[in-house]
């Protein structure tokens, strides 16, 4: 096949980004890179001059170059101004959880109103990228009516266009993605289709800091209704959730029985009908996705009155995990006061710096409520924490080997590369006790420490003696 930087008879469009955090960046660089002219949109001036100084305000790999690589089809802004001369309009701002779990949208009712009175009138299509709940989609249709004189139901549609995106993987998902769901009326779809069509069809020169994969072909288009659209984003994020508390719930019951939970996951995941991909035991989920969408979910339910317990338990389960870690680390310690505790790993998974609902974040939080000295360390997350974490109290360490420095234990939280390929053995006679709490199961092979994995038998404290003193 081909690669051009445009199909050949797709029309470059004007697309209006409004957000720019991972979603927005991510859609703006994709789109200028198949050859749109894009202007992202923001309420931050801080993050406006950042971009507008090639300068990205998060960390996702490969996503600076791509940015730098298509700057002559970019523009940044804090002015609504820009909609008036869009074809599509995106709407990718953040959707926190509310107290109770329910998604808040202010920042979507906000981009709404603020979108309304720049439509020109022409056919224009506003996506709804951000996670939404089902029937977000009427409601945008009825604040852009209500705030725009020129609004026409006939010309102004909306469409729901979910991510799929995972961090630290985000360019490659965006570039080759599995599946296009494209909820709305037809033609809203049908222009939707005409926007992705380099997309579609793969047309694009792929950029070299994503290469196209040699078996990579072309991704499905689900073209469905706007509430199916909605329900498909939460089904997904909801269902690989349950995965991984699966596999968390039979890492507890392996470890009881002598089971191994890496060769059970193995032998379930060649079964075709569930598959390997997301049955890793460890720590739990955390970040901006599982968690609120799936307490997005129960929300629903409970909105319609309609008991969700299958998702319950996997949240129930899930920051069980991160307890049972601080179990193990107890069960050794007897004690955690006056302990020096290590914790390898900030960002809630590794490659990006994303801290949001972290599990190193609730570990800080109640080593330090036990009485124990926290020190930490992230290969990129830190200067992120150092502002989003003030709440908390640790000491920032500025190398791996000051983690293990004097410490009583450490705790992997984050599998970063980083720390997979550490020389344990020359750093753990730093420590005053060698004891390994491994909460994402990166040690391969045995090491002259004591190692506690997940969902893998461990010795007994009174069985491991070994300790030094520095």
């Amino acid at each position: 096949m081909p690669h051009r930087s445009l199909h050949s008879n797709a029309q470059p469009m004007n697309v209006a980004v409004i957000g720019t955090g991972y979603v927005g960046l991510g859609t703006a660089a994709l789109l200028a890179h198949i050859g749109h002219t894009v202007t992202g949109i923001d309420i931050s001036e801080e993050k406006i001059a950042m971009l507008q100084r090639a300068e990205v305000p998060i960390h996702e790999p490969g996503l600076d170059a791509l940015l730098a690589s298509v700057q002559s089809r970019l523009t940044w802004t804090t002015s609504y101004d820009a909609v008036a001369a869009a074809d599509v309009v995106f709407i990718c701002v953040g959707t926190p959880p509310g107290p109770d779990g329910t998604p808040d949208l202010q920042y979507v009712v906000s981009a709404a109103a603020s979108i309304a009175p720049h439509l020109n009138g022409h056919t224009q299509v506003i996506v709804n990228k951000s996670t939404v709940p089902i029937g977000t989609g009427d409601y945008v249709t009825r604040l852009l009516e209500e705030n725009s004189v020129t609004f026409h139901a006939e010309r102004h549609a909306v469409v729901s266009n979910p991510e799929f995106l995972r961090e630290g993987t985000a360019l490659h998902d965006s570039l080759y993605p599995d599946r296009i769901v494209l909820g709305g009326s037809p033609d809203a779809v049908a222009h939707m289709t005409r926007l992705y069509a380099p997309l579609i069809e793969q047309t694009f020169v792929a950029p070299a800091s994503a290469p196209r994969p040699e078996t990579y072909t072309r991704p499905a288009v689900v073209k469905t209704t706007l509430q199916s659209a909605e329900m498909i984003k939460y089904a997904a994020n909801a269902f690989l959730a349950l995965k991984i508390s699966f596999a968390n719930e039979i890492a507890g019951l392996s470890e009881r029985v002598g089971a191994d939970i890496e060769e059970v996951m193995t032998g379930i995941g060649m079964d075709t009908r569930i598959g390997s991909r997301f049955l890793n035991a460890g720590l739990g989920w955390g970040g901006s996705c599982f968690g609120k969408d799936t307490q997005g979910l129960i929300s629903a339910g409970r909105e319609h009155n309609y008991d969700m317990p299958i998702l319950q338990a996997a949240v129930t389960v899930n920051y069980r995990q991160r307890q049972d870690v601080l179990q193990k680390l107890i069960r050794q310690l007897r004690t955690l006061k006056g302990k020096r505790i290590g914790v390898l790993g900030m960002a809630f998974k590794p490659d990006t710096d994303d801290l949001r609902d972290a599990p190193a974040h609730d570990l800080i939080e109640r080593l330090h409520g036990l009485g124990a000295t926290v020190v930490a360390h992230d290969p990129i997350a830190m200067p992120r924490a150092s502002r989003e974490w003030a709440h908390l109290t640790y000491h920032e360490a500025g190398s791996v080997e000051q983690v293990f420095d004097r410490a009583d234990a450490i705790i992997v939280a984050t599998e970063w590369t980083d720390y997979r390929t550490l020389d344990w053995n020359a750093l753990t006679p730093r420590m005053r006790r060698p004891l390994i709490i491994d909460a994402r199961n990166i040690i391969r092979n045995p090491i002259d420490a004591q190692v506690e994995q997940i969902g893998r038998d461990a010795p007994a404290a009174e069985e491991f003696t070994m300790e030094t003193s520095l």
